[in-house]
Parts: structure tokens; sequence; C-alpha cells
């Protein structure tokens, strides 16, 4: 709760796909609150209060998880609206006219987002959730501590330069720190 969020605030990006690791730990728990408990909130050094309200959070996730059914697998309902907002986000930086910079750093991005998901089960995702599932993919072979090729590595930096230029256009617009142009 509290990482998310300053992740939140910080990088949408980053809060999606350390939301999306939050969704498989809690289905590595079984959705168990007990398990939750010993394996997850016991291990925050906190007041009473403050881990009353980080199990308030877990258990809140874990019901929303079971109402949207998705114990086994899927994105809460939430977070897939984020993920679509950014890529309507996305859009408008793509036909603004004012935005070269994005643009180009979205055009290094879009070979590997053709290639990456031209091996991915899902070829009708966006560009946005193609980026998102490779880096996500990527923290999973890291975890497992899999080996990752030079050219993987290079197509991951790019998914992450482009969502990190959209996040900061994202934040800076949504916090009025900048005025788009049409």
């Amino acid at each position: 709760m509290i990482i998310a969020k300053q992740k939140k605030k910080e990088n949408i990006a980053e809060y999606v796909l350390y939301m999306w690791q939050i969704e498989d730990m809690l289905r590595a728990l079984d959705l168990n609150k007990d398990r939750v408990e010993k394996n997850l909130i016991s291990k925050y050094e906190t007041d009473t209060k403050q881990k009353q309200e980080i199990r308030n959070w877990y258990e809140g996730l874990i019901q929303q998880m079971k109402d949207e059914k998705i114990q086994n697998a899927g994105h809460l309902q939430f977070l897939v609206n984020q993920v679509n907002d950014l890529y309507e986000f996305h859009l408008y930086l793509m036909q603004n006219e004012s935005e070269t910079t994005y643009q180009q750093v979205f055009n290094l991005a879009l070979p590997n987002l053709a290639a990456f998901r031209e091996k991915s089960k899902n070829k009708d995702d966006n560009d946005v959730e193609v980026a998102f599932n490779a880096l996500y993919s990527l923290l999973l072979l890291r975890l497992q501590n899999k080996e990752v090729t030079s050219d993987t590595e290079k197509a991951m930096t790019s998914f992450s330069n482009f969502l990190g230029f959209l996040s900061k256009k994202y934040q800076a617009f949504h916090a009025g720190k900048e005025e788009l142009e049409k």
C-alpha cells in the first residue's frame, strides 16, 4: 500500500507493474488472508494503525480479485482501466504535432513492440499493453534467475523508455504542470 501510493504518484507505469506483481503475490498465497498476514503484512515494521490500513488494503484487493473472478489470471479492472487510459493518452500524444520527442521515443520502440506482439499470445493488445506485458515478463525472468539475451535487453530498454516518457507526460498533464496543444 505504501509503495503503491508512492509509485502511483511518481510513475504510473511503475505503479501498474508493481500492482501486477501484487496480484501475482496474492495468487501465490491463494488469496488467503492468513497467509497474506503471515508472509506480507507481518513484515511491515510500522505502528498498529498503519498496519491495519495495510491489512485492509490487501484484504480489499483480495476481495476485488474474487469479485472480478481473477483468482487465477487477469488484472483488476481498475488496472485495466489505467492501462487503457494510458493508451488513450498515448494516442493523443501520437496525434499531437508538438510531441515530436515523444513520437521519436515511441518509434524507437515500435519494431520491438511488433516483434514481441508476434511472439505473444495476445496479438490484439495495444502498444501500451504489449510494452507492459514485455516488461512484466522480463521481471518474471529475472526473479527466476533466467538468462536474458542482449537483444532482449535492448528491446526492453526501448519499452522502458517509451513507458517512462509516457508516464512523465501523463503525470505532468494530470498534475496540471503541462498543457497539451491541439
